[in-house]
């Protein structure tokens, strides 16, 4: 019975890994990294979340679920995950893959997160997640998802961005009262870690 378990995970496994670089060829400028996110990297990066107190969580460009089953493992079971990839053969992988309820994957641009959000049922995200390469979007695209980014973010939310170079940082740190970077050198490549925080109207005003 194990080794059955065993075949059937590293079947998944092999599956998941043909897709996510079937993908990578085809679209490279959309993928940040040929291999998906290390166990580490994901466990960092979700690790400052307030899972108790989140009730909808957005993923841009969610893949093959790297992060997805992830976030869904540590959820409340009221919390909704938005999940939203412009890749049609991702989103019917995880549509195929993941049988959750609180999870909605969407096919579209994370420009318009905020309608998304609204057809979901939820006027602002208390966490979105995203491992977009930046540096390759089309000019204007880039600032364009931050802008938006921000204005889906109840106050005091967090954008959470995992990249491979630096380049994002020139479109959050305007948009955000707190940016903070880091690196997690336990990945392949090593991946640039930013958290960055949506003011507080409060603490503004103060």
């Amino acid at each position: 019975m194990k080794k059955t378990e065993n075949r059937g995970r590293r079947s998944a496994f092999l599956s998941q890994w043909r897709l996510f670089f079937r993908q990578f060829v085809k679209h490279p400028g959309m993928i940040g990294s040929i291999i998906p996110s290390s166990a580490t990297l994901v466990k960092r990066m979700l690790d400052p979340v307030d899972w108790h107190n989140t009730r909808l969580f957005v993923e841009y460009g969610p893949g093959v679920g790297t992060f997805t089953q992830a976030i869904l493992d540590r959820m409340h079971p009221d919390a909704t995950l938005l999940a939203i990839d412009l890749n049609v053969d991702f989103v019917a992988y995880l549509e195929a893959q993941i049988d959750d309820p609180r999870l909605k994957v969407v096919h579209g641009s994370a420009a318009d997160v905020r309608r998304f959000i609204r057809e979901a049922g939820h006027v602002q995200a208390d966490y979105i997640l995203s491992g977009i390469p930046f540096s390759t979007l089309p000019d204007g695209v880039g600032e364009g998802i931050a802008a938006e980014t921000n204005a889906a973010l109840r106050p005091g939310g967090a954008f959470l961005i995992y990249q491979y170079s630096a380049f994002v940082r020139r479109l959050i740190d305007p948009l955000f009262g707190d940016v903070r970077g880091e690196m997690e050198w336990r990945n392949i490549p090593p991946c640039r870690l930013f958290y960055a925080v949506k003011a507080d109207r409060l603490a503004k005003a103060a």
